[in-house]
């Protein structure tokens, strides 16, 4: 399978061994631009390995990733993250004594090079200031901007976190879990928020939250034992016989 020239992320025969454990088995995946690919499959299936492979916290044995054309399997973690790849995690980690404008501008500060400048220039920058600004307006924390980022709900801590990986001004954005551990009302806050970031950026979404799965995604690929058994738009996943047998299973499949 040969590299999409629209994709925005390739990802062609990615193979993670542990020892005589295939834990991703040649994946191939493309993100294409403002679409929200999702990833579903049950737990040990590969996932987070693969999102890890990915972002570089974990060297792949085989395959290669291109990023808007470029080859990035030979860059690390912080030059693939400045390149274009964000991440969120399934731990959040944002630093809790810190408001809600400092995490953000922290992130913004990394990404423009002043991460290791003092505080009181960064507020001087009007320009990061700003950007931090429109960040925390987007995710809708606007009201919550100088409360410390410990004083949050649960779900607006993950949103901060969404907020700290846009600060980085990714080119494709992975979110794994974003709803893990969400009530109702704090996983319909989380899928507004991703509803708003759709068409802005290439999302690769892994969650276990189907009701969100097939109201955000473009396409589902199906991970089972590391491999991609399946690859298609949601309605599509839904009536596949081999998806419903390796992963939906009896689980109630949203309408």
């Amino acid at each position: 399978m040969t590299n999409d020239p629209q994709a925005l992320l390739s990802i062609r025969g990615l193979v993670k061994r542990y020892g005589g454990l295939l834990v991703t088995d040649h994946v191939d995946l493309d993100i294409l631009p403002g679409e929200v690919h999702a990833i579903i499959g049950p737990n040990g299936a590969g996932k987070t390995t693969l999102i890890s492979q990915i972002v570089g916290e974990v060297p792949s044995d085989a395959g290669s990733l291109h990023l808007a054309g470029r080859p990035i399997d030979a860059l690390g973690v912080a030059e693939r993250a400045r390149a274009g790849i964000g991440r969120s995690y399934q731990i959040t980690s944002v630093i809790p004594q810190f408001t809600v404008l400092d995490n953000v501008l922290l992130a913004v500060q990394g990404c423009r090079g002043h991460a290791y400048r003092f505080w009181q220039p960064a507020y001087k920058n009007v320009e990061l200031f700003a950007r931090a600004d429109e960040i925390i307006e987007l995710i809708g924390l606007a009201a919550r901007r100088d409360t410390p980022a410990a004083a949050l709900a649960y779900g607006q801590q993950r949103q901060l976190e969404v907020a700290m990986a846009l600060a980085m001004e990714p080119k494709v954005l992975l979110l794994d879990e974003p709803m893990a551990g969400m009530g109702h009302g704090e996983s319909a806050m989380m899928v507004a928020l991703l509803q708003r970031l759709k068409g802005r950026y290439g999302i690769l979404l892994i969650e276990h939250d189907m009701d969100a799965v097939f109201s955000l995604a473009d396409r589902i690929s199906v991970l089972f034992y590391g491999k991609v058994i399946y690859c298609g738009d949601p309605a599509a996943v839904k009536d596949t016989p081999q998806v419903r047998e390796a992963y939906l299973g009896d689980e109630e499949v949203p309408a």
